[in-house]
C-alpha cells in the first residue's frame, strides 16, 4: 500500500489489516508521520506532535505484542491524536491559552485511559478555540487552523483541529468534546463525521459538574463505520460518572446494516425558522430524497423549539462561570473577550433566571419526546452558515438576520444539545464554491445506535465522504 493509500483507509480497514498482521503499525504510524510532516503545516491542525522516533518506537512495541499472541484492543496500532482541551500525562495540553501555554499534566482522563487500553497510539494534540469557546479553532498559543478544503476559511471547532486532521488523512480517528456543536460543526466544516453522543454514553471524569449533561466527549472519524469503531472503545460506564449510561461499549461494535422501509423521519433543515444560509440551505434540501429512496416516509415537521435559546445562553453562562471564574477574575488579561463575557454573564444570574431556563428545558424535551413518539428521527442542518472566512471571529449576521452573540450562529447545533439526544454530523454535499456541508441526524433517547444505522444508511448512498481535500493531495 502506498502512504496515500494507508492514510485515507478507514480505521475499520486499517486496524483489521493490522491485527491480521497484513500491514505493520510501524508502516501505518511511518505513513501517518510522513503525511503530517507534508499536510500539516498548510492548515495547522496538530499543534503538539510527539518525537517521530518515540512514535515509531511505541508502534513497534504494537507490533511486538501481536506477534506474541497477546489479546489486543479494536483500536490496535492506529495512531491518534487527542483534543489539547484534554489533558494527557506527559503530552502538553494547553486548552488553547496562554495561561497554560507550558502545561504538561501528569495525569490521562478517563477517556485518553480508554483509547490508550484500547490500543491506539498517541502522536499529538489537535487544536482548539481558547478554552474551546466557540466554534472556530483560533487561539494565541497556536493561531488558527485552516480549513483543507479553503484554506481561507474556518475549520470550525471547537475540535476544529481534529476535524482537519482527519480531513487531511493525518490521522484515521480523533477525540473531541461537545457542549454547543464541537463534535458535529467541525465534522460539517470539514467533512468528516462527529458524534455527539448520549450524555454519559461516554463519561466524563474528572469532572467539576459530574451531573452536567450539556458538554460530552465522543468520536470524530472519516466514515460513521470508524466513528462505531470508536466509539465501541470508549463509550460503558464508569461509578466516577453519576449519569453514564450502563450499557457496554462492544454494543457498538455490532453491523450497523438496518432496512430503513417505512420509518418515519422527520425534515426540518431550518428546525422551524431559524435563518439559513442559502447556499447551505440549497446543498441541504437537495438530500430530502436521499432518505426517501433509502425508504424512510419523509415528512416536513419538527417539534417546537420555544424557549431553547434563552435555556441554552443560561446553561452555558451557568457552566461558564463555574469554569472560568478563577481565571477571569485573577487573569483578566490573558483571557480572550468572548470567555469574559459568557463567564460574567453567569456571574449575573439570577436564581429565577437559572430557574426559568431548567423550566424551559424540561419543556422542550416534553415537545420533542412527543414529537418522537410519531418519527424516529428528526432531520436538519448541522450549520446554519458554510466555512467562514479564518480572519473573521465569528459570523455576525446570516441572511440578512443579524446575530445577537458570538454563539447565535451555531443555534442549529445547540438548540438539540438541550434535548440531551444523541445527535450526528455527516457529508452532505459541497456548495458551489466548494465548501463542505454536512447534515445532521437527530435520534430519540439513548438511540446512539439508530443514529449510527442511519447515517451509514445516508453515507452509503451519497459517498460524499470520499472528496478529499486539495491540500491533501496536492504536492
Amino acid at each position: 500500500m502506498t502512504q496515500d493509500d494507508i492514510c485515507f483507509s478507514t480505521a475499520v480497514d486499517l486496524a483489521r489489516r493490522i491485527r491480521e498482521r497484513d500491514l505493520s503499525a510501524v508502516e501505518v504510524m511511518q505513513a501517518h508521520l510522513a503525511q503530517i510532516e507534508r499536510v500539516n503545516p498548510k492548515v495547522n491542525a496538530i499543534v503538539t506532535l510527539i518525537d517521530g522516533d518515540k512514535a515509531i518506537e511505541k508502534a513497534r512495541d504494537a507490533d511486538k505484542q501481536l506477534a506474541s499472541g497477546a489479546e489486543v484492543g479494536p483500536l490496535h496500532g492506529l495512531p491518534i491524536a487527542h483534543k489539547d482541551l484534554e489533558e494527557t500525562a506527559g503530552i502538553r495540553t494547553t486548552f488553547g491559552s496562554p495561561i497554560y501555554r507550558d502545561h504538561v499534566p501528569t495525569h490521562d482522563t478517563l477517556l485518553i485511559q480508554r483509547i490508550n487500553q484500547a490500543g491506539a497510539l498517541t502522536i499529538g494534540k489537535t487544536n482548539v478555540p481558547e478554552f474551546g469557546a466557540g466554534s472556530h479553532s483560533f487561539n494565541p498559543v497556536f493561531g488558527a487552523t485552516l480549513n483543507p478544503y479553503d484554506t481561507t476559511k474556518t475549520c470550525g471547532g471547537s475540535s476544529g483541529g481534529a476535524g482537519a486532521a482527519l480531513a487531511c488523512g493525518m490521522v484515521p480517528i480523533a477525540d473531541g468534546s461537545d457542549m454547543g456543536g464541537s463534535l458535529r460543526n467541525p465534522g460539517n466544516f470539514n467533512n468528516v463525521v462527529g458524534l455527539r453522543g448520549s450524555p454519559g454514553r461516554v463519561p466524563v471524569v474528572p469532572s467539576m459538574n459530574a451531573w452536567s449533561n450539556l458538554g460530552v466527549k465522543g468520536p470524530m472519524a472519516r466514515t460513521v463505520g470508524d466513528v462505531a469503531l470508536f466509539l465501541s472503545a470508549i463509550a460503558g460506564p464508569d461509578p466516577r460518572s453519576p449519569i453514564s449510561i450502563d450499557v457496554p461499549g462492544s454494543t457498538f461494535a455490532q453491523p450497523l446494516d438496518r432496512d430503513f422501509k417505512g420509518v418515519r423521519v422527520g425534515w426540518s433543515p431550518d428546525l422551524g425558522g431559524l435563518p439559513l444560509d442559502p447556499r447551505v440551505r440549497e446543498v441541504v434540501s437537495g438530500n430530502r430524497s436521499v432518505f426517501s429512496d433509502i425508504g424512510c416516509e419523509v415528512d416536513d415537521a419538527s417539534p417546537d423549539f420555544s424557549g431553547a435559546n434563552e435555556a441554552f445562553q443560561t446553561l452555558r453562562a451557568l457552566n461558564f462561570a463555574m469554569a472560568h471564574a478563577d481565571k477571569v477574575r485573577n487573569q483578566r488579561d490573558l483571557v480572550k473577550d468572548t470567555v469574559i463575557w459568557n463567564t460574567e454573564k453567569g456571574f449575573a444570574l439570577t436564581p429565577d433566571e437559572i430557574n426559568r431556563a431548567e423550566v424551559l428545558r424540561s419543556q422542550l424535551y416534553a415537545r420533542v419526546q412527543e414529537f418522537l413518539e410519531t418519527h424516529e428521527f428528526l432531520i436538519c442542518v448541522v450549520n446554519q452558515v458554510p466555512p467562514f472566512d479564518v480572519e473573521m471571529e465569528y459570523p455576525t449576521e446570516i441572511d440578512g438576520v443579524e446575530m445577537e452573540t458570538y454563539i447565535d450562529w451555531m443555534k442549529s447545533a445547540y438548540y438539540i444539545t438541550l434535548t440531551g439526544l444523541p445527535a450526528i454530523s455527516v457529508p452532505c454535499g459541497f456548495t458551489n464554491d466548494g465548501l463542505p456541508v454536512g447534515i445532521q441526524i437527530v435520534g430519540r433517547w439513548h438511540d446512539d445506535f439508530g443514529v449510527l444505522q442511519l447515517a451509514r444508511a445516508f453515507e452509503q448512498a451519497t459517498e460524499v465522504w470520499k472528496r478529499r481535500p486539495p491540500v491533501a493531495t496536492e504536492s
